[in-house]
């Protein structure tokens, strides 16, 4: 049996493979955006039922593996559903709700790094808890949580790879399936590490870009 060159053919075909796990992230990164805001929302509200709920969440898919998450939802949702959803659906769905476990943890831990005499003075002057929120509390924890948030797509960019254990083709799929005809492992999973720095180098750097900013900006407001 022969197995034939890897070539440029080869890493045309994995630069294609990657827009799906660009558009992967993408959704998680924006469906766990959503879903992590309602949940950080329930882990700082004064209901003890939706706090428990939140930290339930969070508790369970931070403490258990992205993989093994993956292979519940796509043999759970097979075994539910009358009709087989894509793989991809699948992915996103566990990637989604993966993300917004640590959104939480992120926004939450933002919200209560603003003092707490910023609430004290928002309450002082009649605001709601949701004024408070809105206009005083948020603006403030947004200046924090953005480094990490932005940080965060690093970690999902790369979570994508699991998906090729259910059958999704982005990018270390589209290697592993080259691999297998070439005999070049070495060669082609090279372009796909290739691949993933340049996807994921240009937002570690503005995660850090930011994270720099706001110290110096927080430290001028400090000396001042």
């Amino acid at each position: 049996m022969g197995f034939r060159t890897f070539g440029l053919n080869d890493v045309i075909y994995l630069i294609e493979a990657a827009r799906w796990t660009v558009l992967l992230a993408l959704i998680a990164f924006a469906g766990g955006g959503i879903v992590g805001g309602l949940v950080t929302l329930m882990r700082i509200s004064k209901s003890r039922v939706l706090r428990g709920f939140a930290i339930g969440f969070v508790e369970v898919l931070q403490g258990t593996p992205l993989l093994m998450q993956l292979f519940l939802w796509f043999f759970m949702l097979t075994l539910l559903l009358p009709v087989k959803l894509s793989s991809m659906t699948v992915a996103a769905i566990a990637l989604t709700l993966n993300a917004a476990a640590f959104f939480v943890e992120i926004w939450r831990g933002s919200i209560e790094a603003v003092a707490r005499t910023q609430w004290e003075a928002a309450a002082s002057i009649g605001m709601s808890r949701m004024q408070q929120l809105r206009y005083i509390i948020v603006p403030q924890a947004f200046r924090i949580a953005l480094a990490p948030t932005v940080g965060m797509m690093v970690v999902i960019l790369k979570g994508t790879a699991l998906t090729s254990l259910i059958g999704f083709v982005e990018v270390t799929r589209a290697g592993q399936l080259i691999s297998g005809v070439t005999f070049q492992p070495l060669s082609t999973f090279l372009v796909v590490g290739a691949i993933y720095l340049v996807l994921c180098m240009p937002l570690a750097e503005l995660s850090h870009r930011i994270e720099r900013n706001f110290n110096v900006d927080r430290s001028a407001h400090v000396g001042s």
